[in-house]
């Protein structure tokens, strides 16, 4: 079994724990032994997983954030939100180089003590456990449809086969959860689902595709007006409204949970910073993309959820299709984002309840125990929020900003001390 280094151990009360996960690295020969045959990942793998883990459900209130903002103000407050982000991921790969920690949770035990490892733990498992909530509610409502104030948004396949049981949101969840969520989170390493991280961004890509595609044939023929570029301010509580939109910028850009575990798993280490920047460009990229033709295309009438923007007449040929490839591509990207948010989540839940325990991956009777009682909450949860956006502002404005940028900001404060 591998041991902590002595920086991760000296804050131990019994036995050291080995690292949450297995590692690539010369110290995991008890993964090895395994036979996987497991010689480190790629670094476009890494890429991929990392971007699939930053746009998740975030980017669907990003349109509603920057038409709150203004166009000008609000596309300016993504770009510094990305580079605020950069340097705190940067923050949190200097430390564990120096501190020799292999987890997030292990740096901040160098700074803070098993306390500040907790604390962090909670912010991470409220954090994921509250975007894994979201992304059951809008698959559920692109599925199923939903009802908003007495009327009834209908969902893709509700539309196609008519209502029937197994058209339900409860049959569509659990059907979804059995048949695509059970195999994806079942994986013991987060560069298994390297390929469905790619084809999660590609499916992001095609959403960003074809809103783009909308706002110029609109505007070739004319009908989309000046969007607004500055903030409508026409009271105080108009002015502390536009504080509302932090949290939901904040929340699409958290990934810092599951920088170390893709860093431990690659084929070279050294290249962790390139990743995270090309990660970051990509991914930015498609938010700003995103927002523009969101906001272009639907001006004051942005909704929380841009999604639900595309249940109706696009104003232009074939809208109702277009309406359906929106909502299945966005579905589908939900469905493979999942299991590596997922993963990190059940890395930490893991590590607050069993903090003395072998890893995880090695104790096939807790991997999917605990594995199990998740999914089961997730499922609970998602048929008691009451909308995307409270969740944004809750996770956002708590837990999202404490393991984003107060942690790194706390533990370089404390290491440089």
């Amino acid at each position: 079994m591998t041991v902590l280094p002595s920086s991760d151990r000296k804050y131990r009360r019994s036995p050291p724990r080995s690292p949450l996960l297995p590692q690539k690295l010369d110290d995991d020969q008890s993964f090895d032994a395994h036979g996987s045959g497991f010689d480190g990942a790629s670094t476009s793998g890494a890429v991929f997983n990392l971007s699939t883990t930053i746009v998740g459900a975030g980017i669907m209130g990003l349109p509603a954030a920057v038409n709150q903002l203004g166009l000008i103000p609000g596309l300016l407050t993504i770009m510094f939100v990305s580079m605020l982000t950069e340097s705190s991921i940067d923050m949190i790969l200097r430390f564990s180089r120096a501190s020799k920690s292999k987890t997030y949770s292990g740096v901040a035990t160098n700074a803070f003590g098993g306390a500040g490892s907790n604390i962090l733990q909670a912010c991470i498992v409220i954090n994921n456990l509250g975007m894994l909530v979201v992304y059951m509610i809008i698959i559920g409502d692109v599925l199923s449809g939903t009802s908003v104030d007495g009327f009834h948004h209908g969902g893709v396949i509700e539309e196609w086969f008519g209502q029937h049981w197994w058209t339900t949101r409860s049959a569509l969840l659990l059907f979804t959860t059995f048949f695509v969520f059970a195999p994806l989170i079942s994986f013991k390493r987060v560069d298994s689902l390297r390929y469905t991280s790619a084809l999660s961004v590609a499916l992001a890509v095609v959403f960003v595709a074809i809103t783009a595609g909308v706002v110029i044939v609109k505007l070739m023929e004319g009908k989309i007006g000046m969007p607004r570029l500055m903030p409508k301010l026409v009271n105080q509580a108009s002015f502390w409204k536009l504080f509302t939109t932090v949290p939901v910028v904040v929340t699409a850009y958290i990934c810092h949970h599951n920088i170390l575990p893709i860093e431990n798993e690659l084929k070279d280490p050294t290249q962790m910073k390139s990743i995270v920047r090309k990660s970051l460009t990509l991914c930015t990229s498609v938010y700003i993309a995103t927002s523009f033709f969101g906001v272009v295309l639907f001006g004051d009438h942005t909704m929380d959820d841009v999604l639900a923007n595309f249940d109706g007449d696009l104003g232009i040929p074939y809208s109702s299709l277009l309406d359906d490839l929106v909502r299945v591509s966005y579905g589908l990207h939900l469905m493979l984002v999942f299991p590596i948010v997922f993963f990190s989540l059940r890395l930490n839940i893991d590590g607050l309840l069993f903090p003395y325990a072998i890893p995880i991956a090695f104790d096939n009777k807790r991997f999917f125990s605990v594995t199990i009682a998740l999914m089961g909450f997730i499922l609970m949860g998602a048929s008691f929020v009451p909308s995307i956006w409270d969740a944004f502002q809750f996770t956002g404005a708590t837990a999202a900003v404490c393991v984003g940028f107060i942690f790194p900001a706390a533990i370089t404060l404390r290491m440089i001390d």
